[in-house]
C-alpha cells in the first residue's frame, strides 16, 4: 500500500509540474486542474469541467408541420481521452488542444415515415442545388463549367426518356462528380397517376440510369412538383426518398437573369434546396447565385451532403 501511495503522489507531482510549466496560455484551465482533489486524475477532471462549455446537443430528425421530413444533425462533444493525450504530447494543458467528436441523434431520417423533403436541417450551413433535366441540354456545358470553376457539386435529376437519348451527357455529368437522381421517365403528372403507372415511371428511369452509369439513384424529384402519398410510397419502396425544394428559380418562365438571382438569394438560408433547370437565365446567373451563397458563409453541396447528419464545423 505504501508503494502505491508513493507512486500516486509522484504522478500527481509530475502532473502539477507539467501544468505549472506548460500552461501559461490558459491560467483559468491551470487553476481548475490544480484545484482538483488529490488522489484523482487532475488532467481529465479539468478537461471534463471544460467539456460542458463546448458541448452541442444533437438534433433529431423530425416531421415538421410545414416542411415535412427534416434530417437530423450531429451534436459535438469533447473527446476526453484524446484531448488528455494531445495535451500530454504537446506538454501544454490548454483548451487549444481539445479534441472533439460528433454525437449522433437518436432519430434519423430513415426512422421517419415516408414523407417529402423540402429542406435540410436549419442548423447546417449548407445549400443544395437541384438541377432537373428533361430538356435544355444546350445549356448544360456552360453550367458544368461554372460548377467546376466554383468547386461546387450539384444533384441532377434526370428524365428517363432524356437519358435514353443523351447517355453521353449523363456520363459526362457523372464524371464531373455530380450526384444523379431520378425525375421519372416521361415527365408525368404523378398526382394523377395510378400506383402501377408511378412504379413503371420511376423503375424504368432507374433502369436506364443504371444501364448507363452502373448506379441506382437514391433521390427522386417528382416532375413539376406533382405528387401524392402514393408517389412518396412507391419511391420509398424503390429505396428512394422524395425531394422537393425550398427555393424555386422559376427559370422555365425565362425571367430576367439579375432579377432571378436577387430573388433566389433573398430566400436563401441554412438547409435551402434551390430548384433550377438547364435554361439560359440559370446558365447566365449560376455563378452569381453560387457567389452570393458563399458570401453568406454557407457551403454548397449535393442532396446527400445536405441530408447527411455530419457537421460542417471546423473542429479538431
Amino acid at each position: 500500500m505504501m508503494k502505491q501511495f508513493v507512486l500516486l503522489v509522484f504522478v500527481i507531482i509530475v502532473c502539477l509540474a507539467i501544468i505549472i510549466v506548460g500552461n501559461e496560455k490558459n491560467p483559468a484551465l491551470k487553476e481548475t486542474m490544480m484545484a482538483t482533489d488529490a488522489g484523482t486524475d487532475v488532467s481529465t477532471k479539468a478537461i471534463q469541467s471544460y467539456a460542458k462549455e463546448y458541448e452541442i446537443k444533437p438534433i433529431d430528425a423530425k416531421i415538421d408541420r410545414v416542411w415535412k421530413a427534416i434530417p437530423g444533425y450531429n451534436g459535438l462533444t469533447v473527446d476526453i481521452e484524446k484531448s488528455y493525450q494531445k495535451m500530454l504530447d504537446n506538454n501544454n494543458f490548454n483548451t487549444e488542444h481539445l479534441v472533439f467528436k460528433e454525437v449522433s441523434p437518436k432519430v434519423h431520417l430513415e426512422d421517419l415515415p415516408p414523407s417529402p423533403i423540402y429542406k435540410g436541417n436549419p442548423e447546417k450551413p449548407l445549400v443544395a442545388l437541384l438541377i432537373n433535366v428533361a430538356w435544355g441540354e444546350e445549356h448544360i456545358p456552360n453550367m458544368l463549367k461554372t460548377l467546376k470553376e466554383s468547386n461546387v457539386k450539384a444533384t441532377f435529376f434526370f428524365d428517363g426518356s432524356w437519358v435514353k437519348q443523351n447517355p453521353d451527357i449523363l456520363t459526362m455529368i457523372s464524371l464531373e462528380g455530380h450526384e444523379i437522381g431520378n425525375h421519372a421517365y416521361s415527365h408525368p403528372d404523378l398526382a394523377n397517376r395510378s400506383r402501377e403507372e408511378t412504379w413503371i415511371e420511376l423503375e424504368k428511369t432507374n433502369e436506364v440510369i443504371k444501364a448507363t452509369l452502373g448506379v441506382k439513384p437514391k433521390w427522386f424529384a417528382p416532375p413539376s412538383g406533382s405528387f401524392n402519398q402514393v408517389t412518396i410510397d412507391v419511391a420509398h419502396e424503390l429505396k428512394m426518398k422524395t425531394i422537393l425544394w425550398t427555393t424555386d428559380t422559376v427559370d422555365w418562365k425565362k425571367p430576367d437573369t439579375s432579377e432571378m438571382v436577387s430573388r433566389v438569394l433573398s430566400d436563401i438560408e441554412n438547409g435551402s434546396m434551390v430548384l433550377m433547370h438547364p435554361t439560359k437565365p440559370t446558365a447566365e446567373g449560376l455563378a452569381a447565385i453560387i457567389e452570393g451563397i458563399k458570401k453568406r458563409g454557407i457551403h454548397l453541396g449535393t442532396v446527400s451532403d445536405l441530408m447527411s447528419e455530419k457537421r460542417l464545423d471546423s473542429y479538431k
